[in-house]
């Protein structure tokens, strides 16, 4: 799926900014694909510092389009019959404390950004301040993702390979070890 990216961007020419950002807006309204091939799409067809630039406006429209999408789909759903407690207690945040929770939930790179925009869509959070909490909280997990991703692109290939089976590795053992604590 990530050689057909590339193909795409780089058959896109003068285009392939609009490519990227309309991909990036379909994975965000999806909301459980992971945008890292975008991410590294981006930087091997414009490099370091546009690719990311280019991801961090992929993402902030991503997640606006989502959660007004979210939003208007939520409003359609009698959401008032589902009380489970983070959703009463998301249904509560807005203003200034709305802006620091979601930017610090943007900042971490291992929450799900499709389940903070449907969390945010429950909340009384303006469109305002969800989208630039976002975007802002976006900007530090990009650049971390986007400097491994660059740092890897580096690596020769046969280290390639034994950091993807090495992280296998572990993320098996990871797995097996959480598995047997249940």
């Amino acid at each position: 799926m990530q050689e057909t990216f590339f193909q795409l961007l780089e058959q896109a020419g003068p285009f392939a900014v609009f490519l990227s950002l309309f991909i990036n807006i379909v994975v965000s309204i999806i909301g459980v694909l992971p945008s890292v091939f975008i991410t590294a799409g981006n930087l091997t067809i414009f490099g370091l510092y546009n690719g990311l630039i280019v991801s961090i406006i992929g993402e902030g429209l991503g997640a606006l389009i989502s959660f007004i999408l979210y939003r208007k789909g939520l409003k359609k759903w009698r959401h008032s019959d589902y009380q489970h407690p983070v959703i009463l207690k998301l249904k509560q945040l807005e203003g200034y404390n709305a802006f620091w929770v979601i930017l610090c939930l943007r900042i971490l790179p291992f929450v799900p950004s499709g389940v903070i925009t449907l969390g945010c869509a429950f909340s009384k959070v303006s469109l305002g301040i969800f989208t630039v909490a976002s975007t802002l909280g976006k900007i530090p997990s990009l650049i971390i993702e986007a400097s491994a991703i660059y740092g890897f692109m580096q690596v020769d290939l046969k280290w390639k390979y034994v950091i993807i089976i090495v992280t296998l590795i572990l993320f098996l053992l990871w797995k097996v070890k959480n598995k047997s604590s249940y």
